[in-house]
């Protein structure tokens, strides 16, 4: 069956219209003569949609544009639509499925950013942390498990400090600032989860509680004994021995260990295996593009529109991640990833602006909040480890036959798909698989060192190979 056609909802109208468009509005019923008036366009606009957005997308675009009322052939609506919304799926099954998965969501991970946490001279922001920990305090009272990745004791530092932002460029003040904020913010939250009579314990890691799968395995037993004492976890990273988190690249975005705390949450969702990742922020959620050309030389200054519901990361949404922080998507790159994680956890990912007082009860009552990320298909824990959380020591290049066999034939890499050992690595260690162009399509945990590549036949056993489907 045509793959349009498939997604459409009305199969055998589709189908028959495919065969003789001019049918339409002949001899078939009402229902599908109203059909026939759309069929061209309705067509072609679920035809592009299946190709750019997948499967669900195009379901919500033949859906729509057959409910518009629209008899003018010569215009998309739907893609139209979609120009104003990029990948958003607001339609009623989606936000039907969005409903159920926030309010049954049992065990969530709750980040907090800086600008959440802490006011413009780094103090503690009342106004905005004790609605969002009277709200975790409530989730715990139904049942529902919460651990919170809070971002802040930098700020709490250099506040109680009394130092001026720049001495932060600093990396040895960062991290006493860090030191001295942390037990801060421990007091703070002691004191606020106190008035509800929630415990809660301080976690701090490192990358390598993620990198080394046995700490990685000891850290879950861990966080899973807190929970089932009815301990709220609070996370962050150890800034005070670990650089990973406060260190800055070239454009002052966060290095990809931790990414301001954004991916370190997301890492713990995967660990815990949660059901919903919530990033409470500064902004709204994801914007959609910004204003148009016209708009610009007419003067507009209005905010993008924020896109309500997406199903799948494509480049086109990343790129509405990208851009000067002034367009008020700073930070939002670290976020997007973070989101894309939940959803291969098999998770839902929600960003939304953490100074609404309502935010989290809105959320998990399954009400529009923020930007919502569906789940996609879930990989396992230890597949997951190794796309997210495994510590890559080697690197490897393969040729086309052998990216081919792992990629589509899903078997093991053989030495002899071997071009070149770009990176050494030891026994057990795990690897980066790139093509030929340099892109890495795979990682794998290695049957020996690189010194013995040459002459091992299996390099990679296809059960420790895991394929890394972000598209870029």
């Amino acid at each position: 069956m045509d793959e349009v056609c498939k997604v459409s909802g009305v199969e055998s109208t589709c189908l028959t219209l495919q065969q003789d468009p001019s049918l339409s509005g002949n001899s078939l019923n009402a229902d599908s003569a109203a059909t026939g008036v759309l069929y061209s366009s309705v067509y072609s606009c679920a035809s592009s949609s299946l190709r750019k957005f997948g499967r669900k997308t195009a379901s919500a675009v033949f859906d729509l544009a057959l409910n518009s009322n629209s008899e003018n052939s010569g215009e998309c609506r739907t893609l139209n639509w979609f120009g104003k919304n990029p990948m958003s799926v607001s339609l009623h099954q989606d936000e039907q499925q969005r409903n159920g998965l926030l309010r049954n969501a049992k065990r969530v991970v709750i980040k907090l950013g800086t600008t959440t946490v802490t006011g413009p001279q780094g103090e503690l922001s009342l106004e905005r942390m004790e609605p969002i920990v009277h709200a975790i305090a409530t989730l715990q009272t139904t049942h529902r498990q919460a651990v919170l990745v809070s971002s802040g004791a930098v700020g709490l530092g250099r506040g109680w400090l009394g130092l001026h932002p720049s001495r932060l460029k600093d990396m040895a003040t960062k991290q006493a600032c860090a030191a001295v904020g942390q037990s801060l913010l421990m007091e703070a939250y002691k004191r606020l989860f106190g008035v509800h009579g929630v415990k809660i314990a301080q976690v701090l890691l490192t990358e390598e509680d993620f990198s080394n799968w046995q700490r990685y395995s000891n850290l879950r037993r861990t966080m899973e004994k807190l929970i089932g004492f009815g301990v709220v976890p609070i996370v962050n990273e150890n800034d005070t021995v670990s650089t990973a988190e406060l260190e800055t690249v070239g454009d002052s975005r966060r290095s990809l260990a931790f990414s301001d705390n954004d991916r370190l949450a997301a890492l713990v969702m995967s660990g815990l295996e949660a059901d919903a990742l919530i990033l409470l922020t500064n902004v709204d959620g994801l914007l959609s593009a910004e204003t148009s050309s016209k708009q610009k030389r007419a003067g507009a200054t209005s905010r993008a529109p924020m896109i309500p519901l997406i199903s799948r990361v494509t480049p086109e949404v990343r790129s509405l991640a990208s851009g000067p922080s002034e367009s008020g998507r700073g930070g939002m790159i670290t976020k997007l990833e973070a989101a894309e994680i939940a959803m291969n956890c098999g998770g839902v990912a929600v960003i939304a602006n953490g100074s609404r007082a309502e935010v989290l009860p809105r959320i998990f009552a399954g009400e529009a909040e923020g930007t919502v990320f569906l789940p996609s298909s879930r990989m396992k824990g230890k597949r997951r480890w190794l796309a997210y959380a495994a510590g890559v020591r080697g690197r490897v290049v393969v040729d086309a036959g052998a990216q081919r066999a792992v990629t589509r034939g899903k078997a093991s890499l053989l030495s002899s798909g071997i071009v070149r050992v770009e990176k050494p690595f030891g026994h057990l260690d795990v690897v980066s698989i790139a093509n030929v162009d340099g892109k890495e399509f795979a990682r794998g945990i290695a049957n020996c060192a690189s010194e013995a590549a040459a002459t091992a036949r299996v390099l990679f056993t296809r059960d420790n190979i895991v394929l890394l489907e972000r598209e870029v």
